[in-house]
Order: structure tokens, then sequence, then C-alpha cells
């Protein structure tokens, strides 16, 4: 079905040739897998392990690592009788693997949102998450269940996603307004945050941007009366006393959606030296069915779809001064979760992501289908579009003199385009070799170093299957990958650590956590060569994790 939508959208702008050119290239995108591994295990409940236990340590961990790999995902996806719809729902767990003098110890523990004590108290599922409503107390008389339906939405405080960091804390961050600054050395849910609090918006993304010297930047959407605005958020860098959170941020600008009562939904945003860049893309929030959810019995996932009609828009907004370019470059539709990095050179801003030709594959992460087996898992590989890293070209200096018809685009070295009014036509960052690996997700890079700077290599996850199954390390010089891959073994998002006296961007290594569906306690903290790509150790840790999301790396050197 996907690729039919992709090719009824590609005869309205291509003929001949460049249209079975374009059908071969999505047919490779999209190859289909069969015999796919059973990974229910990967998305079931486990126990915390809330005390430090030791791990058995094989090859050498280089004892200038100090510090602890933070991850979050969800662990927990049902309360008494009553099952969580969608992988996003479950309960967060918090994971921390210290790694001192080669030696590595591990412990996890739920994170105490109001969310997760609720539904402890009651055993049942008490506030409504993405995929699930929560339904009437089935304690209440039938009037009062009649009432709370008309109740508007509780914002959940289930904070799954990441790691972040403002004003030198950790919090673990959801898209909701709520945030839970955490302990990294014992994982102790301390202060909950409401974004509300201190700027005009209703929520705010798992993943904010920081400038070197700790100003950090993040958006979030604000709801009115006259609909959806998108807001850019700017953080101060430093506290005027030890309790602060959030105070002294601020709203730097607002963008106007192309419809405010459908405003794009957006996981991330990217950002240079000068510009914060949001990318407005077709997967759309239908504000009417989302307010209305809990009336109609419905999850919030319901009001979320993918609208194949519309472009992709890219803004431009200047951190300094907080206006918005007027200048709106266009490009196809396209489903964009994470960025990789984005930089200016030559009048120009590079913005490179991971992206896909379909936006309905978050519908599929369901965890029906995530413990499906055989035939009906493979069904739903198949139908899940692959993400794949490409580089945008934006010309900064457009203005009315700009000749139209004519590509902006006078790198040599890039065969992007942009074409007044601004139309943009990507570059693919990488070689034939990642289609046979399912494309790329969960980007990371040399962030301290490299992050609004020009740089050269990335790192990710493979998908040859509903969850990353290799690790890969792109070299955009040569646009060819490296690559771990263990058969029935699927690594987390690889988080970069640069060695003390770093000098090669790839100086130092990658630490990811493996987990495999068939073997019981067999998770192992891995440690590859960031250059080589060659495995150094490996911490196994006797206890099941599931699979999660995002991390970050707090160093105590």
């Amino acid at each position: 079905l996907s690729l039919w939508r992709g090719l009824k959208m590609s005869v309205e702008r291509r003929s001949g040739f460049s249209l079975l050119i374009h059908w071969y290239c999505v047919r490779r995108q999209q190859q289909d897998q069969k015999g796919l591994e059973c990974i229910t295990p990967l998305v079931n409940s486990v126990e915390e392990t809330p005390e430090s236990i030791a791990t058995e340590v094989s090859g050498t961990i280089p004892t200038w690592i100090r510090g602890n790999l933070l991850r979050n995902g969800p662990g927990k996806f049902e309360f008494g009788n009553q099952h969580y719809n969608h992988w996003f729902d479950g309960m967060a767990m918090l994971h921390q693997f210290k790694i001192v003098d080669g030696k590595v110890t591990y412990r996890s523990c739920f994170l105490r949102s109001d969310a997760y004590k609720k539904n402890s108290e009651r055993d049942r599922i008490m506030v409504s998450e993405f995929g699930t409503v929560a339904m009437p107390d089935p304690c209440k008389n039938f009037f009062l269940r009649f009432l709370s339906r008309f109740e508007m939405i509780e914002a959940t405080d289930n904070a799954s996603v990441s790691f972040v960091k403002y004003k030198g804390d950790y919090y673990v961050s959801t898209e909701t307004n709520f945030m839970h600054k955490v302990d990294p050395e014992s994982l102790e849910t301390m202060n909950k945050v409401d974004w509300t609090k201190f700027v005009a918006v209703n929520m705010a993304t798992a993943h904010p941007h920081t400038d070197p010297d700790g100003t950090a930047f993040n958006m979030g959407n604000s709801y009115g009366t006259k609909g959806a605005l998108y807001n850019i958020i700017k953080v101060p860098s430093t506290k005027n006393n030890p309790d602060e959170t959030l105070e002294g941020a601020k709203v730097l600008c607002s963008i106007i959606p192309a419809d405010k009562s459908r405003p794009s939904y957006y996981h991330s945003f990217a950002m240079t030296e000068n510009y914060v860049v949001f990318i407005e893309q077709p997967i759309k929030m239908d504000l009417l069915k989302i307010i209305t959810s809990k009336l109609r019995g419905k999850a919030i996932s319901q009001g979320v779809y993918w609208d194949p009609k519309l472009d992709t828009v890219f803004h431009l907004v200047d951190k300094h001064t907080g206006k918005t370019s007027s200048t709106k470059f266009h490009t196809k539709p396209l489903s964009v979760f994470h960025q990789i990095n984005a930089f200016e050179e030559d009048g120009f801003v590079m913005l490179d992501m991971c992206c896909a030709d379909n936006g309905d594959a978050i519908k599929n992460y369901l965890i029906q289908n995530l413990r499906k087996s055989g035939e009906a898992l493979d069904q739903v590989y198949n139908t899940t579009s692959r993400a794949f890293p490409r580089r945008f070209v934006l010309p900064l200096n457009v203005n009315d003199d700009t000749p139209t018809g004519v590509n902006l685009n006078t790198r040599p070295a890039s065969s992007a385009t942009s074409v007044k009014t601004v139309v943009c036509h990507f570059e693919d960052l990488h070689g034939d070799d990642l289609f046979e690996y399912g494309g790329l997700e969960f980007p990371q890079i040399n962030y301290s170093k490299f992050n609004t700077r020009p740089y050269r290599y990335f790192y990710g996850c493979g998908f040859q299957h509903l969850v990353g199954d290799s690790l890969l390390k792109m070299d955009l010089k040569e646009k060819k990958l490296k690559v771990w891959y263990k058969k029935g073994m699927f690594p987390s998002e690889p988080v970069f650590v640069p060695s003390p006296e770093a000098v090669d961007e790839d100086d130092g290594v990658i630490l990811s956590v493996v987990v495999t569906p068939t073997e019981d306690k067999s998770t192992f903290l891995l440690v590859l060569d960031a250059r080589t790509w060659e495995e150094l150790g490996r911490a196994e840790v006797p206890v099941n994790i599931p699979y999660g999301f995002h991390g970050a790396f707090n160093s105590t050197a």
C-alpha cells in the first residue's frame, strides 16, 4: 500500500524514465523480510533492580571511561487485567550503567511519576497515554462514570522518552508539559516540573539542543481559542539559586501552522550556530478529535494521521533575534523523527536528517503488533516505511532578485537542489549498502564537538526488524558503512563518548545496550571502538531489560 501511494504521487510529478528510476529506488528501500524473529520478550514488563548489581565483563573496557550511561524507555505494559495498546504507553523505566576503572554495575527503577503512582495504587490504568484511553472507574455509579467522559483528558507525566539536561541538571522527558528531575547517581525521582509554569506552551519535545555555553533550545506547541502555535523556547544555561529548574525560560518566537486546527506532529527539530530549523511535516494532529478523545472513548493516537497530499516545509528562525525567515522551503511529503546534524556553510544551511516517505509507521508500533510472530510479524514490518539519512541544502540569501527556476545550490560537492520558491530535493547520505540493513534511525554524532558544525561521521541503528538490529557507522566522505551485527541481538541507540585527549572526530567509544529475545537474562552493555568499529568489551547483566528509546552519558571524570 505504501509503495502504491508513493507511485501514485510520483506519477503526478514524473514521467518516463525518471518514474522507472524512482520506482526502483522505492522498491529497494522497501525490501520485504521473511521469517523475522519474534521479539515479544523485548516488550514485556520486567522487575526493577533498585540496588546496584555487578556485571560480568569480558574483553576490555577502557579505564578512561568514567560515568553513567543513562537509558530511558517503557518497562511496564499492564496494571491488573488492563494493558496498554501502544509501545509509547508503557511506564518509564530508568537504567544506569555505572562505568569505573573498567568495571560496570547496573541498576534500574521505575520513574515515580504521578501516572505510575495512581496506576499502582488502584492496580488499573488511571491515566491515559498516547495509544490507551483510561476508562471510567467501575467503582463509580453510572452517572459519575457518564460525567467523567466529559472531563478534559489529563496530560500524562510518564516521561519515558529520554534523559535531557537543563542548567546542569538531568531530567527525564516525554512530549507533554511535564518532566521529572532525576538524580543520575541514584535514579531517584525528584521534582516534577511543569513547562506551563514558566512559558506559554502546552508541551515540549524530549529532544532539546544545547549551545556550547549550556544555553538550551526546545520547541513546544501552545493551544488557544484561535488554534495552535509552534513555539521556539530558549532556556538559560545557569541558575540564580540551587533549587531553580526552568526559571528564565522564554518563548523566542512563534510560528503559525498552515492549518491551526490541524498542526503538524514533531518529535524533534534541528539547530545550527545561528538558526533553529523547524520541520513542519504531513503527520497531522486533528485537535478536535484529540480534545474529544475521552468523550468518544478513543485514544489520542486516533487523532494523529498522515496526509501525503501536503508538502514538508522547513522554517528558519534566527536564534539571536527570534525573527522567522520569510522564505519557506518546501519538499515532498516526508516523515521525520530525528535529525542527524545541521550546520551553515558557504551561505547555506546543511540539514541532515533521517526521513521516511510515509508517515503511517507510528501506528504500526502497537504492542500487539510487536508481539506477533511468523507471517503476521513479517507483514507488520513489510508495511512499515524505512528511514534513510538525507541532506537538504537551504540557501540563506533568497530575496526578490533571486532568479526563479534555477538551482540555488551552487556547492559543487552536493547533488541536493533548491529552486525558488524554494523547492528542495534531498541528497542521499548513504550508498546502496544501507538498503540491506533496513535504513538507519536513532542517529548520533560527536555532539559536544561537532553539533552545528561540519562533520564526517554519524552513528545509528539499522532496522531489518521493527527495532534496531545492527549498529552502523556512516562515513560521509566516502558514503560507506561499518556494521556491527549479530543475529538475534538487538542493540539500542548508540551513544558516542569521546576519549579524553581526542583529536580526531571518531576518537572515542560507542556504548549500546544489547538485548536478545531468545535467551533469558542475557542483556549486555557493548563497548565499540568508534574508529575501527571493533568490539572492545562487554558487560553482561543478569537481568531482563526491555528495548528502550533514548539515553545519555553522564561523565564523572
